[in-house]
């Protein structure tokens, strides 16, 4: 599946590995990632259970926004998108959800 980073210093982590070490989840970060590229589409994201694709609830879920499991404590935040070539992830941020 397509994807594409909001922010740059998420993008750099991706593509440059930079600042690794502020993110203590680097490795599930990338494994999530290896998941999302090689997904077709959204549904492929459900079916993987492990990763727990779900819409957030409140004020944050009306913003489309959705979370992907990196580990117990720490969460891929992205938002489904669309434009003339199809459907992207667009990856907002990584959180601690404690």
């Amino acid at each position: 599946m397509r994807f594409q980073f909001r922010d740059k210093k998420l993008e750099a982590l991706y593509t440059e590995e930079k600042n690794a070490h502020k993110y203590p989840s680097v490795d599930d970060f990338f494994e999530v990632m290896a998941v999302i590229q090689a997904a077709l589409d959204e549904r492929d994201l459900y079916a993987n259970k492990g990763l727990r694709f779900e819409k957030l609830s409140g004020q944050r879920g009306k913003q489309g926004q959705r979370s992907l499991r990196l580990n117990k404590q720490w969460r891929l935040i992205v938002t489904l998108e669309a434009d003339e070539e199809g459907s992207y992830l667009q990856i907002i941020d990584i959180e601690d959800y404690h």
